[in-house]
């Protein structure tokens, strides 16, 4: 019984930890921007498609990697300079609606581009499972752990060190005021489409090994890292990692002790409950008002 419980508790911990990459990447945009970027999850899809196509074009993986990466990066900047920053002023349910048709265009691209075959990238180190207390680990599970936390404490360096970061958490704590500071608030909303979408370039890499990718994956990897995200609070980056974490492990447990049909209803579940009973999501905190 604790070898299947840790099983389904490693299995649910791989993937929270690229929900988690994902939430952090819409906490950043809703932060700077006040905007959902519905197209985050082709950002996830376009880190491992990108790698795979340059994996097979004969570049060493590495390589592969880091092209894939700065690519994304490129794209999530085209999208604000040419479908977001036109739009500024526009109600917010515009600009959902513009980043869903970005997501389409996106997926439709690839889709004749890549094909709609699955594709796959090879263990970073080995595929030879690791037994602890009986359950069984692959290597790539721990590269996905890993480079998750080294994403977070990158992320964590970057806003307590760099004048950009700094920059940026002004820019999320108050606009405004950011703005009468001499802050360029346009570029720091740019920077943060630059910067989610490598963080789901990244996700989408460590995790193609396991899961596979193709041209559609992102839509339900964009909706759960959605889900995580407001599970956390989409107020900072510690909820979207707890977020992330919980919705794979609950993802795991469900599949695991109950049945895998119900898997993707996870998530759903979840952030019903959570508009229900917590809308500020699990991790906010709780305020009074004065009347």
């Amino acid at each position: 019984m604790l070898a299947q419980f840790l099983q389904f508790l490693f299995s649910g911990m791989t993937t929270g930890a690229a929900y988690a990459l994902a939430a952090l990447g819409f906490t950043l945009i809703y932060n700077t921007s006040n905007v959902i970027n519905f197209a985050q999850g082709e950002f996830i899809m376009l880190g491992g498609m990108f790698s795979s196509a340059l994996l097979s074009f004969g570049l060493p993986l590495p390589a592969a990697i880091v092209l894939a990466v700065a690519a994304t990066g490129i794209i999530g900047l085209l999208l604000e300079k040419i479908a977001i920053e036109p739009a500024n002023n526009a109600e917010v349910v515009t600009l959902i609606i513009i980043t869903i048709g970005a997501s389409l265009t996106i997926r439709g691209l690839v889709q004749v581009w890549l094909g709609k075959d699955n594709h796959a990238l090879p263990a970073f180190s080995g595929e030879t499972p690791l037994r602890v207390l009986g359950a069984s680990l692959l290597p790539q599970s721990l590269w996905v752990l890993g480079v998750a936390l080294l994403m977070v404490l990158l992320l964590g360096w970057f806003f307590g060190k760099t004048r950009y970061g700094k920059a940026m958490l002004a820019t999320s704590h108050n606009k405004l005021a950011a703005q009468l500071a001499g802050i360029n608030t346009s570029r720091i909303v740019l920077l943060s489409f630059g910067l989610s979408a490598v963080l789901g370039a990244v996700g989408g890499i460590i995790l193609a090994p396991i899961t596979y990718t193709s041209y559609d994956v992102g839509i339900m990897l964009g909706m759960k890292g959605f889900v995580a995200a407001v599970l956390g609070g989409l107020g900072g980056g510690l909820g979207a990692i707890a977020g992330g974490l919980i919705l794979g492990i609950t993802e795991s447990i469900t599949a695991g002790y109950i049945s895998s049909a119900y898997k993707d209803a996870v998530p759903f579940i979840l952030i019903l409950l959570i508009l229900f009973f917590r809308p500020g999501g699990l991790f906010s905190a709780k305020t009074t008002e004065r009347v």
